[in-house]
């Protein structure tokens, strides 16, 4: 893959991004701080941006529950991320959504869903869309494996294979559906095998590695974008830490899983592997880092000061406006 070593640096610096982002957003939970529940993108990194650095500014994403990595992967401001989590007006959805809902069109974010799988039907609207329209835009949608056993998945990728609509399914296979074990509640061991039902290619790719990630995205967005149909990338990946939160003790996972994946943490592969190239040193990662710290302090504490929502907001964004 032809990457310059500006993209590259670039797509470091977003997975390092996502990474303080998320652990912020966990403490301002703990801390009570925020309202309602954070799902941690810690770990998955590499799909985000891995597939993003693929797209064009206007594509389209529908994203998940777990969300947050997707919105900064895209070009998102942490400033009004997390003024939706204090839900404050300077949010993304003027403190109405909070974090399982953002949405940012400007950037063709549609929007995070709350709802397992609810993203799929929307994908697949929106591409339909881009095809009417002839606007060459392609939509991915994000999922869990998790959202593979509902049946607005399978309804949505049977209609996309039908209209050959310029959708790409990218599942998120973290190996835990909340806090159940995958092989407990889907019945194949690759999702990328339930393609087949509908004739459309089924890849797996290691989601830890950002490059692999990238260059299957990069081959499967340009088949979308030429008019050759939707297509289904599972993304073998590791969640970190527990469903909500970072660690309450609620799901059990064993040492020597958790130590393996660990040891397989995205940010820290890249890292190593521009090193080795000579893209970066150590010394100016570790400075990256620093910087994006302090980033995310700056950004929190605008976010926190921001103005409350106005009792009448209530009513906005309910309705459309129509023109006589």
């Amino acid at each position: 893959m032809d990457l310059s070593g500006e993209q590259m640096r670039r797509m470091l610096e977003q997975m390092m991004r996502i990474r303080e982002f998320d652990e912020r957003a966990a403490l301002l939970m703990e801390q009570a701080r925020v309202h309602g529940s954070v799902h941690l993108y810690c770990g998955e990194e590499a799909i985000a941006v891995g597939v993003c650095e693929a797209l064009r500014k206007d594509d389209y994403i529908t994203s998940t529950h777990r969300g947050h990595g997707h919105l900064i992967a895209k070009g998102g401001d942490p400033r009004r991320m997390y003024a939706e989590l204090f839900a404050k007006s300077t949010g993304y959805n003027r403190g109405k959504g909070g974090s399982m809902h953002m949405a940012a069109l400007d950037l063709g974010i549609i929007g995070a869903n709350g709802i397992v799988a609810a993203g799929a039907p929307i994908a697949l609207g929106v591409a339909f869309a881009s095809s009417y329209q002839d606007n060459g835009r392609v939509t991915i949608c994000f999922f869990g494996d998790g959202a593979t056993n509902e049946g607005a998945f399978h309804e949505a990728v049977n209609m996309a294979a039908i209209l050959k609509a310029p959708v790409v399914f990218v599942c998120e296979n973290n190996g835990y559906g909340e806090w159940s074990p995958t092989a407990s509640q889907t019945s194949v061991s690759d999702i990328a095998d339930r393609a087949a039902a509908y004739d459309i290619p089924g890849v797996i790719v290691d989601g830890m590695d950002i490059m692999a990630v990238h260059e299957a995205a990069t081959e499967a967005i340009a088949r979308a974008r030429s008019g050759q149909g939707p297509s289904l990338l599972e993304c073998k990946t590791y969640r970190f830490y527990d469903h909500v939160g970072r660690d309450f003790g609620i799901l059990k996972r064993d040492e020597d899983e958790v130590a393996y994946w660990r040891a397989r943490d995205p940010i820290v592969l890249w890292q190593q592997a521009l090193v080795e190239r000579g893209l970066i040193t150590e010394q100016a990662a570790n400075a990256m880092r620093d910087e994006i710290v302090q980033e995310m302090e700056d950004a929190i504490a605008w976010a926190e000061q921001g103005p409350d929502p106005e009792p009448a907001d209530l009513w906005r964004d309910v309705y459309t406006e129509t023109q006589a």
